[in-house]
């Protein structure tokens, strides 16, 4: 079968050699579970992902959404993919079943969602924005709130939304005017406009529970005087039955680029003066409950980058071994020569080991904060806790950051392997391209996840979480050592994280200088380089536990033995393919990555001393 979406093969890899999954069913937590159960659900998530919602991707996108009477009406054909996905408890896997979810540790959730998101995220986003509300629900909600809307959100009855952002406050969320005032039943009457809200509106689900932004009469200025309210579309009466419409509706939608399958709305929140919500959490305390959203908000879009560029790679991959076009170099003066597969070519497969190279370290990169979740879940011991809880903070904005960047760059190639025909709409490629651009602007742009953590994220601690981090990867590099064939490598990504430790010192002690703005000029390209020492880590950790098995198979490391065994044993094929991703990354990548830090560190104030009026125009 050809590979869609994800290669299946690369995902058992993640999860059973390099983070053994497997062992967290020996928790009581997961202890109903075995492989072969795991394996059931990623498959079942395949052959839905394959055969009902892949066929919505270009069908969606050509359709759109459109605005009738005030209500929102999705693609048609998402109707029965929804449905299906619905049934099948895909809306809340890691959820707990008494609530309407499947109790999976979350690297499993991860898997199946390679195919079902990657399908055709456009669709799927109704289902993930209605379980991030949900978790809202459950973590801050009262045991009213949890009983009236928590199972109908987690199983996909009702859906939900994500309500910060108005026209004159984005990024800036303390600027919002969203009011609120207190009822003499407990509730609150809301007045304001949202934009950009994510499946705002739409027919798919009979109801949809709004956490929206709002500041409460007489509150502090700024961030500090935020509430979070539940607003549903359709009131909730006390017995679980819908009542009356709310005065919350869809005004208008957005004209995008991509995803033209989910509708992104502008809401207007009592207009007519009779929109009720209900306080979620304290008063004043919104912002606190709505970073935990935009957390894990920020991870699910990482991930969207990722699995856009492990489905465009997928696609450009199956077009190289298929499409006949030129000689081989090697016979390019003989005139009788045969055209061969566009893979035989040099360039072609330079772009083909870049991203197979990227996706597989993104892939592992995104998997072992997954890892760190479950871990979460099974610890006992708080030391522990706040170990890994460090690591996922620190490096949330980097896998949000650096996958939906390099996601979007693995689009960009995908499309140079096809050619020409990669630029029409025969073939997948330029729509993945504009779906997946989104990834790097919502849920805090790229620039804001750079300044998040060179301002916040670096500094926690004192500086302890981030040599925690520098630590996990000299584990790895120690082991590569011992290793056969890898210790030149780990040599040369010891030299890399040591020089970002060196990077990070120096941006940091920049930042608290008269110099401030030049550090922050610099925050991104050092996200970036972050990111690179991310995939090298990854990818030699692959290597550790690829070789070995790969010398076992070959009987040995010579090049020529080795394959000829991949020619003909899958396995050898899948284990040399690690050792060259690695070093291609790490030999070829990597360097680059050292001379961007020299130039960061190196700090031109350019950027910060431009007069505006030399930027031209």
């Amino acid at each position: 079968m050809v590979q869609l979406i994800a290669d299946r093969r690369d995902i058992d890899f993640v999860l059973y050699e390099q983070f053994k999954v497997e062992e967290l069913t020996q928790h009581e937590k997961f202890a109903e579970f075995n492989k072969k159960t795991f394996d059931l659900i990623i498959k079942e998530a395949r052959n839905l992902a394959v055969k009902e919602i892949l066929p919505t991707f270009a069908e969606g996108d050509r359709e759109g959404v459109r605005l009738e009477n005030g209500q929102v009406k999705v693609p048609a054909c998402f109707h029965r993919a929804y449905r299906l996905f619905k049934e099948g408890e895909w809306t809340a896997m890691v959820a707990d079943p008494e609530l309407g979810g499947q109790g999976l540790p979350y690297c499993i959730s991860q898997a199946a969602s390679e195919y079902l998101v990657g399908a055709n995220y456009a669709f799927t986003l109704y289902g993930v924005v209605g379980h991030a509300a949900g978790e809202l629900v459950e973590i801050y909600g009262t045991e009213e709130q949890k009983r009236l809307f928590l199972k109908k959100m987690y199983t996909g009855e009702w859906s939900g939304t994500m309500q910060l952002t108005e026209p004159q406050a984005g990024s800036d969320v303390g600027a919002l005017t969203t009011a609120a005032v207190k009822n003499p039943d407990g509730t609150y009457s809301i007045t304001g406009n949202k934009i950009f809200i994510t499946a705002g509106d739409q027919d798919l689900t009979e109801n949809i529970i709004h956490p929206v932004l709002a500041r409460i009469e007489g509150a502090p200025r700024g961030s500090k005087g935020i509430s979070l309210f539940l607003i549903p579309k359709i009131w909730v009466n006390e017995d679980g039955s819908l009542g009356e419409p709310n005065d919350i509706v869809c005004t208008g939608l957005e004209e995008k680029m991509g995803i033209h399958g989910s509708s992104t709305c502008s809401m207007a929140l009592g207009s007519q003066g009779k929109c009720r919500g209900l306080l979620l959490g304290e008063e004043n305390k919104g912002m606190r409950a709505m970073f935990y959203m935009m957390n894990v908000a920020r991870l699910a879009v990482g991930f969207i980058g990722f699995i856009s560029g492990s489905a465009a790679y997928m696609y450009a991959l199956n077009y190289a071994r298929e499409r006949l076009q030129g000689k081989d170099l090697d016979s390019i003066m003989d005139t009788e020569a045969a055209q061969v597969p566009i893979i035989r070519h040099p360039d072609v497969r330079r772009m083909l080991l870049w991203m197979k190279a990227h996706v597989e370290g993104m892939r592992s990169f995104i998997y072992l904060i997954d890892s760190l979740i479950d871990r979460q879940t099974c610890c006992t011991d708080e030391t522990e806790r706040e170990y890994n809880q460090g690591l996922i903070d620190l490096l949330t904005p980097v896998v949000k950051s650096y996958c939906s960047d390099r996601g979007f760059e693995i689009c960009v190639e995908a499309i140079q392997v096809y050619g020409g025909y990669g630029y029409t709409r025969e073939y997948p490629l330029e729509q993945l391209l504009r779906d997946c651009k989104i990834a790097s602007i919502y849920e805090g742009t790229n620039g804001i996840q750079a300044m998040d953590l060179l301002g916040r994220k670096l500094g926690m601690k004192g500086g302890i979480v981030f040599m925690n981090f520098m630590q996990e990867i000299q584990k790895i590099t120690g082991q590569a050592k011992e290793i056969s064939g890898l210790a030149q490598m780990a040599d040369r990504v010891d030299e890399a994280v040591n020089r970002l430790g060196e990077v990070a010192m120096h941006l940091g002690k920049t930042a608290m200088s008269p110099d401030l703005k030049v550090a922050f000029a610099y925050a991104k390209p050092f996200l970036d380089v972050m990111g690179d020492v991310c995939m090298a880590w990854m990818l030699l950790w692959r290597a550790t536990i690829a070789v070995p098995k790969l010398e076992k198979l070959a009987g040995g490391l010579d090049p020529k033995v080795r394959h000829a065994k991949a020619a003909k044993n899958k396995d050898a094929a899948f284990y040399e393919g690690q050792l060259q991703s690695a070093r291609y990354f790490i030999n070829s990548i990597l360097p680059m990555t050292m001379g961007k830090m020299n130039a960061i560190q190196a700090g031109d104030p350019a950027v910060v001393e431009i007069p505006e009026s030399a930027f031209g125009g």
